[in-house]
């Protein structure tokens, strides 16, 4: 029976296994070439430049507007109770560990995981890739080993940056509108600031970045069907790089928070 909702269950039951098959041996056969020979690493600095140093404009611009609103929006709540001293330690510990890491993430994962699979994809249209391996070159080891480790060691530099960025915005507001002493607002800052808050959202970063990157070379290297099949890849790499963001995120605060 065509219409068989059994059936229906079936096939995407079947589909969602054959999708979680086929990215987890597409994982596993890139993670590999990351680590065996030959490197190229021209290659992995000039993706460190586009996926990093490119990014920084729209990441600076997202964390700077962060730390402000932040800062507006806790003092509206923190005066009632007459906790104004509590706003640096808010700022700094949610740009380090939530908000830096995630909003830079999906910035960069709506940039560079499009812009991934929209390269990646075309090439494999024009079967470019096709010709990569009849030159003997492993697609794998040349077109995204090198972006799976640029993504790693970019990101948690930009979110680096743009977590400083965030909390200088803090403190612009906080100084400047609300009228806190800023020798006090910036020694509570550093007061409140612990190791395990930087590790953990630089952690977050690292994955993130690499998730980033996966998506995008996933999609566009199973990319079919001419112009529309690249424009699917590209929607999709975005869609599937923010969603893993937004699991992993739980799931490293859960590793690194739980008690």
């Amino acid at each position: 029976m065509p219409n068989n909702p059994l059936a229906l269950i079936g096939r995407s039951v079947l589909s969602i296994f054959g999708i979680a098959g086929r990215l987890t041996l597409f994982t596993l056969e890139s993670s590999s070439h990351c680590f065996r020979p030959p490197f190229y690493p021209k290659l992995i600095l000039h993706q460190m430049v586009k996926i990093g140093f490119h990014s920084l404009p729209v990441v600076g611009l997202t964390a700077i507007f962060t730390g402000m609103v932040l800062v507006l929006q806790t003092y509206t709540g923190f005066s009632d109770f007459a906790a104004e001293s509590s706003i640096p330690i808010i700022v700094v510990r949610s740009l380090t560990r939530e908000l830096g890491p995630v909003l830079a993430a999906l910035m960069v994962a709506g940039r560079v995981g499009a812009a991934t699979a929209a390269e990646i994809g075309t090439m494999r249209v024009t079967e470019q890739i096709d010709a990569l391996t009849t030159l003997s070159t492993n697609p794998y080891k040349y077109l995204i080993a090198p972006r799976l480790i640029a993504g790693f060691i970019s990101l948690p530099l930009l979110v680096a940056v743009a977590e400083i960025i965030g909390v200088m915005g803090g403190y612009l507001v906080s100084t400047y509108k609300l009228g806190f002493n800023p020798t006090v607002y910036i020694q509570n800052i550093f007061d409140a600031l612990e190791t395990l808050d930087i590790v953990s959202g630089l952690v977050k970063a690292a994955v993130f970045g690499f998730l980033i990157v996966l998506m995008g070379c996933y999609h566009g290297y199973n990319s079919r069907g001419g112009a529309q099949g690249v424009g699917a890849a590209t929607t999709n790499a975005v869609v599937s790089g923010a969603a893993l963001i937004l699991v992993f995120n739980y799931i490293i605060t859960e590793a690194f928070f739980s008690k």
